[in-house]
């Protein structure tokens, strides 16, 4: 049977992240750092000091930054392999507030790890319980909008900062059974 599989980006396909951390021990050698697997909320700027709280949305918001964001592994075969299948799966992902660098290069991140044909399939939205899916998969603890109870069920994507939900979890080295599909 198909599915309408939506996927979020940041954290789920792209180590934002990583890519932040690395960025910030580079330019601030002399700081302390948040090891990545010892996270224990959503947002990474939640993680530090006030006072360093400005240069790590700095970071994130530079221009190239979301080009550069190295693909988390396994995801990208995932998506594919779910679409051979005969699934229908989009990458549905929130932009940044300061979205003027992030929208554009999610796009271009996508056009060059996957490829023109999923530019189509791209849902660019703050609000992800108002889109039509059987499964969201998302990093994100909590999905919250306008819809109370979206249309999809909310797989989550297994991180530090979210072992202590208590919802089906996903990577993409078991997503397979998780989903049930049939490969």
């Amino acid at each position: 049977m198909t599915k309408i599989i939506l996927v979020d980006m940041d954290r789920a396909l792209a180590d934002f992240d990583k890519k932040v951390t690395d960025i910030y021990r580079a330019k601030f050698p002399d700081r302390p750092y948040v090891n990545l697997q010892d996270k224990d909320t959503f947002y990474l700027t939640d993680q530090y000091p006030q006072e360093y709280k400005s240069d790590i949305k700095a970071i994130s918001t530079a221009p190239g930054f979301f080009r550069s964001l190295e693909p988390i592994e396994g995801g990208l075969e995932a998506l594919t392999e779910m679409e051979s299948l005969g699934h229908k799966v989009f990458i549905c992902t929130s932009p940044l507030g300061a979205y003027q660098n992030c929208v554009a290069e999610k796009f271009e991140w996508i056009d060059k790890h996957i490829g023109k044909g999923w530019i189509k399939k791209i849902i660019i939205t703050g609000d992800k319980t108002i889109v039509t899916g059987d499964y969201l998969i998302d990093d994100r603890p909590e999905i919250e909008g306008v819809e109370s109870t979206p249309a999809w069920k909310h797989i989550l994507y297994d991180q530090p900062y979210n072992h202590n939900v208590n919802k089906r979890r996903l990577t993409w080295t078991n997503y397979k059974e998780i989903l049930n599909l049939q490969f």
